[in-house]
């Protein structure tokens, strides 16, 4: 059974040693705090139903009920912060449709276990709420009209694309994938590595900043290769939680650099 409102408390803590979720809990600072955060929301679409995908067929469960908890309190949380900051009339209208939204998508994820038809219903909802949430980020972005600005949201959206990659690998394996996932996998992929290069060549990337970009690719290659991983039907599930591990992986180490990008006047 899966219980998912008694874990949001205890996976904050035990998630505590993240980047991901540490200073997420405060008011937006500014606009580059505010492209992070509005950045951030593009990620977790997909993580949420990454994680409903990996409930419902049990792989890697313990880690994917608090993925899922986590998840939904820091969405919750953060669309308030940017409802409250937003800088505009624009941004303050899509950030209104994404409250909307987001009802549904939350019904949906908490109203049963998990199971295929919902899995569906998840898949198509998850691309509703990125739509928005990359609307949203990009308004931050122009507003901003900063070079730094750009560089976190580049940066952030790797953190959603791995999620992304996950998410249609996952509902493949469920049997509750859009026809068009594999193109949309490999689109994201294509889309992550031509990113990766572009930050790479970044110049007003510091040590720090490079020496992680360094660490995010060799993380890339791990989930990568389990992205593509062959094998029959007794491999599937060691083969979905490969995935689900590394694309966590890559996810802590992005966010990280997008943070570094962040702090960057």
């Amino acid at each position: 059974m899966v219980h998912r409102r008694g874990f949001l408390g205890r996976s904050v803590l035990l998630a505590g040693g993240w980047s991901l979720f540490s200073n997420t809990w405060a008011q937006v600072l500014n606009i580059n705090d505010a492209i992070n955060k509005s950045g951030r929301q593009r990620m977790l679409s997909q993580r949420l139903a990454k994680a409903y995908m990996q409930l419902g067929q049990a792989i890697d469960v313990e880690r994917s009920r608090k993925i899922l908890d986590l998840s939904l309190s820091l969405f919750e949380k953060q669309l308030a912060e940017l409802r409250a900051f937003a800088p505009s009339a624009d941004n303050k209208l899509v950030l209104a449709e994404m409250e909307k939204a987001w009802q549904g998508y939350k019904q949906v994820l908490l109203g049963k276990l998990p199971n295929q038809q919902d899995a569906r219903n998840i898949m198509a909802l998850s691309e509703e709420i990125l739509a928005l949430a990359q609307t949203s980020t990009v308004q931050l972005e122009k507003y901003s009209g900063s070079a730094a600005g750009q560089l976190v949201n580049l940066s952030g959206r790797q953190r959603m694309l791995s999620q992304r990659m996950a998410k249609f690998y996952q509902a493949q394996q469920w049997g509750v994938a859009p026809a068009d996932a594999a193109g949309k996998l490999e689109q994201a992929r294509k889309e992550f590595v031509a990113a990766m290069q572009t930050l790479s060549d970044a110049p007003g990337d510091t040590a720090r900043i490079h020496d992680e970009l360094t660490l995010a690719q060799q993380q890339w290659l791990f989930f990568d290769a389990a992205l593509h991983q062959n094998g029959d039907s007794m491999n599937r599930q060691r083969n979905a939680t490969n995935v689900a591990t590394t694309s966590e992986r890559i996810l802590e180490v992005m966010d990280g650099v997008t943070g570094l990008y962040q702090q960057l006047a």
